[in-house]
């Protein structure tokens, strides 16, 4: 789960885990609920009396996901999995991979997901941000990392098979925006260029290296950075800033990090990969950058199930999130972005 693992050959991009570490509605039975202060600090109960993401589709384009986990298998549409595959899927989005074998570093796209749209007030687990969502679970990294070549493979495999919202927890270490600003990679940017046309959100996070500048593919034009908060509403010490040059970024629960396990993110991991220390068998305790972007995410999909289209999805999430302490909204910074987004205010958004 280290975001410093070291990266080799064409393998350019980790999973951006920093630390493994009043409601509208009578709350869901969900064990893990009342753990879940991510949900409640971008009011996302309040907002399920509008939408809970029925018919949307959010790709996480990861590490894989369990396919058999009690709170995502009734959850998943078919996936894919492109980890030194070429452009032609080997797989089905499951977290072992190809050669069946649980690496570590993997569990991260199952948690990832859970976030998004763990299934919701069936008793077991937790709660996800858009509980009618689906995941499709698209493996492109192994052992925590990947290449430019096989996201971008799983980026355009997701526009073309029905995500409206394509889930990216992964960035290359600061710096490798120049790579892209030169055109020396083009791989990520013309694939998230293509999900654009497709009219498919990327929501991509920032980093979790202190950098002042989102990380690639989080840079990129098109694609929504987002950094993270803790349960205070504080920028996380480890978030990168949400700047970039088109200022597309927004803010998130992402966890402390290196507290104890409820001030980070609880969600589902694979199942009897619970860690020692946080973890309860199914479910564990993250820290970064990725838990806060399944999180905007789960947003993203509430929208798109009110039939909004990608210009009003991205403006409503700026729009409308807010600025912690000062509650301002529309004001951008460069700690939080445009502000950690709100689901209750941005459902509640005019459609246009």
């Amino acid at each position: 789960m280290s975001i410093t693992r070291l990266l080799t050959g064409a393998a350019v991009v980790t999973a951006l885990v920093a630390v493994t570490a009043t409601p509208a509605q009578a709350g869901p039975n969900d064990p893990l609920y009342d753990k879940q202060w991510g949900l409640r600090q971008i009011h996302a109960e309040q907002a399920w009396a509008t939408s809970t993401g029925a018919g949307v589709v959010i790709a996480v384009v990861d590490t894989g996901v369990d396919l058999s986990h009690p709170d995502l298998s009734a959850k998943l549409v078919p996936g894919a999995t492109f980890v030194d595959c070429g452009p032609t899927s080997c797989g089905n989005g499951d977290w072992r991979g190809p050669n069946g074998t649980a690496d570590a570093g993997d569990e991260h796209g199952t948690h990832v997901s859970g976030i998004a749209a763990a299934a919701t007030g069936n008793g077991v687990g937790g709660a996800g941000v858009a509980p009618d969502a689906k995941i499709m679970p698209i493996k492109v990294l192994e052992a925590g990392s990947g290449s430019f070549a096989d996201i971008a493979a799983g980026i355009r495999y997701a526009a073309d098979h029905g995500a409206k919202v394509i889930n990216l927890s992964l960035g290359a270490l600061p710096g490798s925006q120049a790579l892209t600003l030169t055109g020396l990679e083009a791989d990520a940017t013309a694939a998230i260029a293509y999900a654009q046309t497709k009219g498919v959100a990327v929501i991509a996070a920032a980093g979790n290296e202190t950098a002042p500048l989102c990380d690639t593919p989080a840079w990129e034009a098109g694609a929504l950075c987002v950094a993270a908060t803790d349960r205070n509403e504080v920028k996380a010490w480890y978030s990168n800033l949400g700047v970039k040059t088109d200022l597309k970024a927004v803010a998130a629960p992402g966890g402390a990090g290196l507290v104890n396990c409820d001030d980070d993110v609880w969600s589902s991991v694979p199942v009897g990969t619970g860690s020692a220390g946080c973890g309860q068998g199914n479910y564990d305790a993250y820290a970064g950058t990725s838990m806060a972007t399944p999180a905007v995410s789960g947003v993203a999909a509430l929208l798109f199930a009110q039939h909004r289209s990608l210009d009003n999805v991205y403006s409503v999430l700026m729009s409308t999130a807010r600025t912690p302490v000062a509650g301002l909204r529309g004001v951008y910074s460069p700690l939080y972005g445009w502000g950690v987004v709100d689901a209750q205010a941005a459902v509640a958004a005019p459609l246009t």
